[in-house]
C-alpha cells in the first residue's frame, strides 16, 4: 500500500522536519523511538527502552503527532471484491478527569448496557483482495447509511463486488449505489459463497482487536490514531526491519501535521444525531 507512495527519501534527509516539529535536538532518540512504535509498545515501556532520556509524558506527544502524519496516508480506490463490516470498541474517556456521566471505569472497562448502544463506538473496516484497507470512526451506536457514503463512497466504484454481514444498513447502501452485494448472516452456517466472503476483513478485526487489548482502552477521541497505527503496522507484517523503520519516517515527513500539545490536550469527540465530529 505505502510503496504506491513512490517515494524514496534518506533516513538522514528525512529525520529534520519532524524533529524540527517535535522540537528535540537528539534524532537518535526518535529513531529509537520509532522502532518502539513499531513494536507497539506502551509510553512507559518505549520511557525504558530510551533509558528515559525522554519522559513518558513527552513521548505521548511524540506519538500523536507521528500518528497524525500515519493517519493521512490515503486509501486509494478500491479494486474488485470488497469485504466490509463494522467492529465496536468500548466509548472512552480515558484520561479525563471528573467524569459527571458516569463512574469512572478501570483498564477499560465494561459497557452499561448489553448489546449495541451508545456505550459503543462504531469501526468501519472495508478492505479488497489487494489488501487495501480503509478503517475508520464513524460514530456511536449502531452504522448508518449515511456515514457509510461519506466514509468509502470516494473509494468504490461500480466495478466493485460489497461483501458484508446482514446489517440491513449495508444492503440500503448497496442498493443505493447499484453494486453487486453478497451478504452473509452473523450465525455462520454459510460463511462462503464461491470466491465471496467476508473472512479477510473478519481476520483483519480479530488483528485490530488483539493488538489494542495492550492499551487497556483507547480514548475514543484519539481512536482514529490507533487504527491508523495499526493499518500501517498490518501492512508492513509487523516486522522491525531498517526499511519500515526507513518508511515510517518517510511518511512522518510526507504530511504537515499542525497540531500542537495543547491542540491534543484539548481533542474531543463529538457524536450527535446530526453526524459525527473527531476534532484534533
Amino acid at each position: 500500500m505505502l510503496e504506491r507512495l513512490n517515494v524514496s527519501v534518506t533516513v538522514v534527509n528525512t529525520v529534520a522536519k519532524p524533529l524540527m516539529t517535535l522540537q528535540t535536538p537528539r534524532p537518535h532518540v526518535w529513531v529509537r523511538f520509532i522502532e518502539c512504535m513499531i513494536e507497539g509498545y506502551s509510553l512507559r515501556k518505549c520511557a525504558e527502552q530510551l533509558n528515559d532520556e525522554v519522559t513518558h509524558v513527552t513521548l505521548f506527544y511524540w506519538r500523536h503527532k507521528i500518528l497524525a502524519a500515519l493517519r493521512q496516508i490515503p486509501t486509494e480506490s478500491f479494486q474488485g471484491i470488497v469485504e466490509m463490516d463494522e467492529t465496536y470498541f468500548l466509548y472512552s474517556e480515558k484520561g479525563k478527569r471528573n467524569i459527571t456521566e458516569r463512574k469512572p471505569r478501570k483498564r477499560g472497562g465494561k459497557a452499561k448496557y448489553r448489546g449495541i448502544s451508545k456505550d459503543q463506538v462504531c469501526v468501519l473496516v472495508a478492505r479488497d483482495r489487494q489488501k487495501m484497507t480503509y478503517s475508520g470512526v464513524l460514530g456511536r451506536g449502531r452504522i448508518r447509511t449515511t456515514k457509510l457514503d461519506e466514509a468509502i463512497g470516494g473509494h468504490l466504484s461500480d466495478s466493485n463486488v460489497l461483501c458484508t454481514d446482514s446489517w440491513r444498513a449495508f444492503s440500503s447502501y448497496a442498493n443505493a449505489k447499484g453494486l453487486a452485494h453478497y451478504r452473509f448472516k452473523s450465525d455462520g452456517k454459510q460463511r462462503i459463497k464461491g470466491v465471496y466472503h467476508i473472512q479477510n476483513v473478519n481476520s483483519y478485526h480479530s488483528r485490530l482487536k488483539k493488538w489494542m487489548d495492550r492499551f487497556n482502552g483507547v480514548a475514543t477521541k484519539y481512536l482514529q490514531h490507533y487504527l491508523a497505527w495499526f493499518r500501517y503496522l498490518d501492512s508492513k507484517d509487523y516486522e522491525n526491519t531498517a526499511s519500515n523503520k526507513k518508511n515510517m519516517l518517510v511518511i512522518s515527513c510526507l504530511f504537515s501535521v499542525s497540531q500542537t500539545n495543547r491542540k491534543l490536550r484539548q481533542s474531543t469527540f463529538l457524536d450527535k444525531l446530526t453526524g459525527y465530529q473527531f476534532n484534533v
